[in-house]
């Protein structure tokens, strides 16, 4: 049994839980917040566990084997460089860091000290993935795609009252294209790899922080369009689209809602829904897996994990890429 300490209280760590408890093999053991009246109370809706105000003396702590980190974007690299150098395996939230270099160290400090680092990212390891791929082949020749993810913000009508939200905070390493872009770049690099070259663009919020975006990939047999958008609700998905038949991805994010048309445009559904304890569960199942994997020596999952990163790597070397060309900037990019 993997004992694993949570370090934010979100919806997304409730998620987190709940997922890691379907899973299987993973006993929350601790959880972390700045304020120990939110940690408590947090901490009682899953069985009373002991609360941490302290990240030092979580990291220090011989009750925990590994953390997942669901911060801020811009605590998410000190915060794993921390627990990685006290010997704690980590699960971090997307992204797992705002620059390739920050990733690259993380990712060696871990192998060096015989660790799992990993980026938590939903559709790397749901079974719909699977589905995806094998799909494509029945799709023909593929000469474009378009991933969508526009979600209206809860958090948007404070920023346009003036106020200064997390999620539209510069500061804090936010913005459209960190929240909800990684989910349509992750996609298109996994399904077609890397393209041989981008154009980029941006609408900025008052707090200068982008609200939606875009981003052309070019190969040299296709074209694939990503779109994100926190500022509007997006209706009509994503698509892949083949001269033998055409795929439709109600959420991009969840991989849910896939459908396969044929040139006759007869439907057939390959993927429905996924609860939200079922979504979070496949990450939180690799990151048991790959753990297992350093002491078992399961090559198998030894290569899955490696892909795995090395997908996080390249998914975050063409933020980098999508930043510079649409003018996003962070402070940890000058460092």
């Amino acid at each position: 049994m993997i004992r694993y300490a949570t370090v934010g209280t979100g919806w997304i760590v409730d998620a987190f839980i709940e997922g890691a408890a379907l899973a299987g093999g993973l006993e929350l053991a601790a959880v972390y917040s700045r304020k120990e009246e939110t940690g408590r109370a947090f901490a009682a809706k899953h069985g009373g566990v002991p609360v941490f105000t302290d990240l030092d003396a979580l990291a220090a702590s011989d009750a925990v084997d590994a953390v997942y980190i669901a911060s801020p974007n811009v605590l998410h690299y000190p915060q794993s460089r921390r627990f990685l150098l006290a010997g704690k395996h980590v699960l971090c939230e997307k992204p797992a860091t705002v620059t390739s270099r920050q990733l690259r160290e993380l990712l060696a400090l871990a192998d060096e000290r015989r660790l799992v680092y990993m980026e938590a990212i939903m559709m790397r390891h749901l079974p719909a993935r699977e589905r995806l791929h094998t799909a494509l082949a029945g799709l023909g020749a593929i000469r474009s795609a378009r991933f969508d993810y526009s979600q209206l913000s809860s958090q948007y009508a404070a920023c346009m009252a003036g106020k200064l939200p997390n999620i539209f905070n510069p500061a804090m390493a936010t913005g459209c294209l960190m929240d909800l872009g990684v989910y349509c770049v992750y996609p298109a690099l996994d399904l077609f790899g890397r393209p041989e070259r981008m154009e980029a663009a941006a609408s900025f919020l008052p707090t200068g922080a982008d609200g939606a975006g875009c981003c052309q990939m070019v190969y040299p047999d296709k074209v694939v369009s990503l779109t994100y958008s926190k500022t509007a609700q997006g209706r009509i998905g994503s698509e892949i689209l083949g001269d033998r038949g055409s795929l439709t991805i109600s959420s991009v994010s969840r991989l849910t809602g896939i459908r396969r048309f044929g040139p006759d445009g007869q439907e057939e559904l390959l993927v429905g829904e996924y609860t939200k304890a079922e979504l979070m569960s496949g990450e939180a199942a690799a990151f048991r897996r790959y753990i297992g994997a350093l002491s078992a020596g399961d090559g198998a999952e030894r290569q899955d994990y490696a892909r795995a990163n090395a997908l996080a790597l390249a998914v975050c070397e063409t933020m980098e890429q999508i930043r510079r060309k649409a003018g996003i900037r962070f402070a940890d990019d000058a460092q």
